[in-house]
């Protein structure tokens, strides 16, 4: 925005900031909020405390690093506002897990280390986040973000005192942040439609069993390597010779990937389908599901948890899931594989879409980093990146708001559970 749209819109930002920083205690901070904010949204290349202070009539750059670095209010009440205020005017399709990667020089921002970075494509010196948003085809919003802590973070003292990491903060995996914040929104009274995640996460046994323990839905993303056997394939028990310890059952044969099972079917067995309406016309391609049981050591071991946990006993079934499965006109094989528990008589053509809906946030995400900064805090604490994630998702959700609805209210969200009072913090 430049000068003139944000001075437009002074008026409703200060009724946003009114009711989604209602948790923060002093005037004089909201009134910092409401500055940031606009910092944010207005037009600059960089969205640093300085940047933004020289272009606002208002800006204090002392103000504002005190506000984001030091100030000590409570970010996490202003999350849930924003989530709250804005599932009813998405309405969402699914919730979209994702992470989001952050090039830093040095060692001395809070959680950086060199891992793989997804915004340069590889090994980097970066800070990684784990987000979850609520998603359509028009709009979406980030719910929650945790940032993650590297393993070598978990015993260097020195680094997390002058960081200001929490005492009880450890190195947890990135499935883990993510099975986290759903349990955190949870809490507060908030559940996804169905979950949508990348092979990154998808591929991960644990996480969809945490998904499957927590009643969630999941259309995720798995590599071509992952091996499934078909739905039909049923477990057999060796006889016992009375000596040793009885068999466990066992598949007959061994899995398939599922890019051998994909080929298998041939070309003639996918069908087109159409999910969603582009700038550029129909999004089609040709796709193909199939029921299947996700095979492997670990989700082996994690059935035969629950089933004996549920019924004190395992007959050696995998749990079954469809196979979704993408293989273009033009493409000399399959391309892309999705694992889904939702119910076998779920539509191809609403499954496609779940999968497909990814763009969005994807679409979403060059609006947070490169029109409002978010990888643009220059900051070292863990206060501070906590602070302005938090300001920069309310910039977007402010933002969004205007885009869909700048008179109405709307209606219920699916996402909100409907005997949990919305309300503010």
């Amino acid at each position: 925005m430049d000068a003139l749209e944000v001075n437009r819109f002074r008026a409703k930002l200060a009724l946003f900031v009114e009711d989604v920083f209602a948790s923060v205690p002093r005037k004089d901070q909201r009134a910092k909020g409401d500055c940031y904010l606009r910092g944010l949204m207005l037009d600059g290349r960089r969205k640093s405390v300085q940047a933004m202070a020289s272009r606002l009539p208002d800006g204090n750059e002392q103000n504002l690093q005190q506000f984001v670095n030091q100030s000590p209010w409570d970010p996490v009440p202003v999350q849930r506002r924003i989530a709250e205020r804005m599932l009813p005017l998405i309405d969402p399709t699914a919730w979209v897990v994702d992470d989001v990667s952050v090039p830093k020089d040095g060692r001395m921002s809070v959680a950086v280390a060199p891992q793989y970075c997804g915004a340069l494509g590889k090994q980097a010196n970066c800070q990684v986040a784990v987000s979850v948003h609520a998603a359509t085809d028009a709009a979406s919003c980030p719910l929650q973000w945790r940032l993650f802590v590297p393993q070598e973070w978990a015993s260097d003292l020195d680094r997390r005192r002058k960081t200001g990491i929490p005492d009880q903060l450890v190195h947890r995996e990135k499935w883990r942040l993510a099975l986290d914040i759903l349990d955190e929104l949870a809490g507060w009274g908030l559940a996804p439609p169905v979950v949508v995640a990348d092979a990154g996460y998808g591929q991960n046994a644990d996480f969809r069993a945490g998904l499957t323990e927590r009643e969630v839905a999941y259309v995720m993303a798995v590599r071509s390597d992952v091996t499934v056997h078909p739905h039909d394939a049923q477990p057999v028990t060796p006889p016992w010779s009375g000596n040793g310890r009885k068999p466990q059952p066992r598949y007959r044969h061994k899995p398939l990937s599922v890019a051998a099972l994909a080929t298998s079917h041939g070309r003639q067995a996918f069908n087109e389908v159409t999910w969603r309406t582009g700038s550029r016309g129909p999004m089609r391609s040709r796709f193909l599901t199939l029921r299947v049981r996700p095979a492997g050591v670990k989700a082996r071991r994690l059935a035969q948890a629950a089933a004996t946990a549920e019924q004190g006993h395992w007959d050696g079934v995998l749990p079954e899931v469809t196979l979704l499965i993408e293989w273009p006109k033009e493409a000399e094989e399959p391309t892309d594989y999705w694992l889904s528990d939702l119910p076998e008589d779920t539509p191809i053509r609403e499954l496609v879409r779940l999968a497909k809906i990814r763009w969005r946030i994807e679409h979403d995400y060059r609006e947070l980093k490169h029109g409002l900064g978010l990888d643009h805090f220059e900051g070292r604490s863990w206060t501070g990146w906590h602070h302005h994630v938090t300001l920069v998702t309310a910039a977007h959700a402010f933002l969004t708001e205007q885009r869909l609805s700048p008179k109405a209210r709307t209606p219920a969200s699916r996402s909100t559970r409907p005997l949990t009072p919305s309300r503010p913090c």
